[in-house]
């Protein structure tokens, strides 16, 4: 019987142990899409205590305590930090096969060498202990991302964001700490209220009196090409679809017009301005060679309830059903067809639409650069062992596995940079497992630079940072 989570961890060969010890494990970490508060980084702040650190925003683990009949007050509520650890020992024990047991141990074997199993009979000694450790500079915020060797940090950026930490962070020792333009809010034409008041925000920041649709793109690329001089190479888009829509140029002017006079809009109308906002911002990203990046599927906010109560990214989203192929194809073509397509990286949330992603990455890669169109790595619901199987195998069959750009954290956490390495023992194993059962050839050399490539230097040659 194997030890739990020893050093051969999910490690099932001897191949898959030496394509991980000898060529994955010591590689650097690009972590491009994250959640990271930059004001935290640059702060260089030390967390008063385990809680804050492993809980606070934490939404996978508070859906779990919620399962294990937790109540919400010590979730989110108004409980101590030490008593809402304490009820997270308790649901631990419950997460056999959920990720969430693999991550909660190799996070506190990688940071704070404790090797002990999280439970309600050691929850004090080592929320003490991680505490304490806490305390000390090598546990800043600067430091553990040093010490998981993160050489570059894409965070998640509003338009209105005025970047004031990414620029304190310019230049840093440490990592590159760059925005990612996240115009979500600014296309939201669901919610005519919010939108409106995101509106006028915008006009006080760029000075522009905003009262039609041309003058609202004036302002919009104004905060697009602010971001590209402070650093921004990448954008990203949380959607439940692309938007594809036909629409003339006059009609999306006339549904500004709505907007802005507080005239209830159409369905229709709604996806047709999000379609011609989604197609602009991915022209300017190819003005500027940048990457673009597109999260597919998710259900958000399903619990009113609780939205009105907590707020949204709370932990009451979940995978969606959404027709994806049809407008993929038509927004990917339509740029294709004005040679205006950038580096594009799809990500998918619904597993049974893997194989629809796979192969619609390959109908747009046209040559110009490896992997120029990419299916991103399994996310959110699926960045666990069953779903990188799914995907990694989806893509092998489809496309080619060996410009897979790897894995990312799409974290809030300081401590979820073992995410990597979990990616790469899975990649690890998968491959030894082709080449023990005689479906690749033992060609450990070539087999071990492609994992490189897969889990760091596809990554660096793909973003320009």
């Amino acid at each position: 019987m194997k030890k739990f989570l020893d050093e051969n961890f999910l490690l099932q060969t001897e191949t898959a142990q030496r394509l991980y010890h000898e060529y994955a494990k010591d590689l650097p970490i690009i972590d491009y899409h994250c959640h990271l508060p930059p004001d935290q980084i640059a702060a260089d702040l030390n967390f008063s205590n385990l809680s804050h650190i492993w809980l606070h925003g934490d939404h996978y683990k508070w859906r779990a305590m919620r399962t294990n009949g937790i109540d919400e007050s010590y979730v989110t509520g108004n409980k101590s930090d030490f008593e809402k650890f304490e009820q997270w020992a308790a649901t631990v024990p419950y997460t056999l096969r959920n990720p969430l047991y693999h991550w909660t141990h190799l996070e506190l074997q990688r940071y704070f060498g404790i090797h002990d199993i999280l439970s309600p009979k050691t929850a004090k000694e080592i929320y003490d202990k991680c505490t304490e450790m806490l305390q000390g500079s090598e546990f800043s915020t600067q430091s553990l991302i040093k010490k998981m060797k993160v050489e570059a940090i894409g965070t998640t950026d509003d338009p209105l964001d005025n970047l004031e930490f990414h620029k304190q962070l310019a230049g840093n020792n440490v990592t590159k700490v760059l925005p990612s333009f996240r115009p979500d809010k600014a296309m939201n034409a669901d919610d005519a209220v919010a939108l409106n008041a995101y509106i006028d925000k915008l006009e006080a920041l760029t000075d522009l009196s905003i009262g039609d649709y041309d003058t609202y793109l004036t302002a919009l690329k104004k905060r697009h090409d602010y971001f590209a001089e402070h650093g921004c190479k990448v954008s990203d888009h949380g959607l439940e679809q692309i938007y594809a829509e036909e629409y003339t140029e006059d009609e999306i002017r006339s549904i500004f017009i709505k907007i802005r006079t507080g005239v209830a809009l159409m369905p229709g109308e709604i996806l047709k301005i999000k379609s011609a906002l989604l197609f602009q911002f991915a022209i300017w990203d190819h003005e500027k060679g940048w990457v673009q990046q597109y999260h597919l599927g998710a259900l958000r906010n399903n619990n009113t309830r609780l939205l009105t109560k907590l707020g949204p990214d709370t932990g009451f989203d979940s995978i969606g059903d959404f027709s994806q192929g049809r407008a993929l194809s038509t927004f990917l073509n339509k740029l294709d067809t004005e040679d205006k397509l950038a580096k594009t990286i799809i990500y998918n949330l619904n597993p049974t639409q893997n194989e629809l992603f796979a192969t619609m990455i390959g109908n747009f890669n046209d040559g110009t650069v490896a992997g120029k169109v990419q299916f991103g790595s399994g996310w959110w619901f699926l960045d666990q062992k069953d779903g990188m199987i799914k995907q990694m195998n989806a893509l092998s069959n489809m496309g080619l596995l060996s410009r897979f750009i790897g894995m990312l954290t799409d974290s809030r956490s300081f401590l979820s940079f073992p995410r990597h390495e979990y990616f790469r023992r899975i990649l690890c194993n998968l491959l030894g497992d082709d080449i023990e059962n005689g479906e690749l050839p033992n060609d450990i050399e070539w087999t071990g630079k492609v994992v490189q490539d897969i889990c760091y230097y596809n990554a660096k040659n793909y973003f320009p940072f």
